[in-house]
């Protein structure tokens, strides 16, 4: 097959055949490197594809707030990289194969979480003009009357009472991201299989999914947005500091609060927000860069970028209760088939960021 450079059965490493596995082309042609007629064929483009996913993107570190590779490849730099012993002859294939070399890569701070709006966002001295800037700078949208959103409930107590998918009690409030004692917010998604991530369930749950709809149009700051200001650098970014934010664990979470008790006082009716689980649910690499600029800030990816987030619903107080929400219908939500998708890195080897 012309094109062809390599198989999955050239290589020896376990995870970087089933990533080639993953990613070749089914031909039963005969490798030119190892004879074999049975392995995923790989052009140079694919082998250059594998090593990314294995080197760049199996070396992401995550930091509090942010994230970077630890490794990166090109054709002006030798290997300098330790390797561990499996795959010592796998990374010298790669590198004769498409003429690269893998180095230690040194992040922009920004990609670890140096943006100057975040940083404010963590003193609780200078959070307020943060959020003043957010409340200003994030687009207003509507949740409408003919729009439908849903919510899951683990073991309810009375599965058919409406209540039941209301905001959670509030001995409960001030658990998760957006709520805060004396402060309820009702979570959902437009997306359920968002839904079922975001509830942490197990095969020996009782689930049960409520389809919801508002009452009258809610008007809601949607958080989710990419915002599109190319005069500024990421270490200044309102957006970069957002996004990472909402990718951010629960030290995060006293941020999060003190932004919906603003958007909670400035009259909106809850907020749209990205999931957690955005990448997950969408299988996308976290902060992608070319020569250290983020994808976000290219105009022409921001399509491309603002398909990474699922937006999720965080509406306050208790929307049943309040005739804000009607519940349209509740069905037993039966988990029937699970599947992961699932790529490699190396291990072993590699300096902590």
């Amino acid at each position: 097959m012309i094109g062809i450079v390599l198989c999955s059965n050239c290589f020896h490493d376990q995870g970087l055949r089933l990533d080639a596995e993953q990613i070749g082309i089914v031909d039963s042609s005969t490798c030119s490197n190892c004879g074999s007629i049975t392995g995923s064929k790989l052009s140079a483009d694919l082998v250059g594809t594998l090593a990314h996913r294995f080197f760049v993107w199996g070396t992401l570190q995550r930091c509090d707030y942010g994230a970077a590779p630890l490794v990166q490849f090109n054709q002006h730099q030798s290997t300098c990289i330790s390797t561990s012993p499996w795959f010592d002859e796998d990374i010298r294939l790669i590198e004769k194969t498409i003429g690269v070399g893998f180095f230690y890569y040194g992040p922009r701070q920004w990609m670890v979480g140096e943006v100057e709006p975040l940083r404010a966002l963590q003193e609780p001295s200078s959070r307020i003009l943060i959020i003043n800037r957010i409340l200003t700078e994030y687009p207003t949208t509507l949740l409408r009357v003919a729009q439908s959103f849903y919510r899951i409930r683990k073991d309810p107590k009375i599965p058919e009472n409406f209540g039941e998918y209301d905001s959670p009690p509030s001995e409960l409030a001030g658990v998760w991201r957006l709520d805060a004692p004396n402060f309820p917010v009702m979570y959902g998604s437009q997306d359920l299989q968002v839904c079922v991530h975001e509830c942490r369930v197990t095969a020996e749950d009782d689930l049960y999914v409520a389809t919801l709809s508002p009452t009258r149009d809610l008007k809601l700051l949607d958080l989710s947005a990419l915002l599109q200001d190319e005069r500024t650098t990421e270490f200044e970014s309102l957006d970069m500091a957002v996004h990472m934010l909402f990718l951010a664990g629960r030290h995060s979470y006293d941020i999060t609060r003190d932004i919906a008790l603003a958007v909670h006082s400035s009259g909106y009716d809850g907020v749209v927000y990205p999931s957690y689980f955005s990448l997950l649910r969408t299988g996308s690499m976290p902060f992608e860069t070319t020569y250290g600029i983020s994808h976000r800030r290219v105009p022409q990816l921001h399509e491309y970028e603002q398909a990474k987030t699922i937006p999720n619903l965080a509406l306050f107080g208790r929307p049943i209760e309040e005739c804000k929400v009607q519940v349209r219908c509740i069905n037993k939500l039966i988990l029937s088939h699970v599947q992961y998708g699932i790529l490699f890195g190396p291990v072993g080897c590699l300096p902590k960021l």
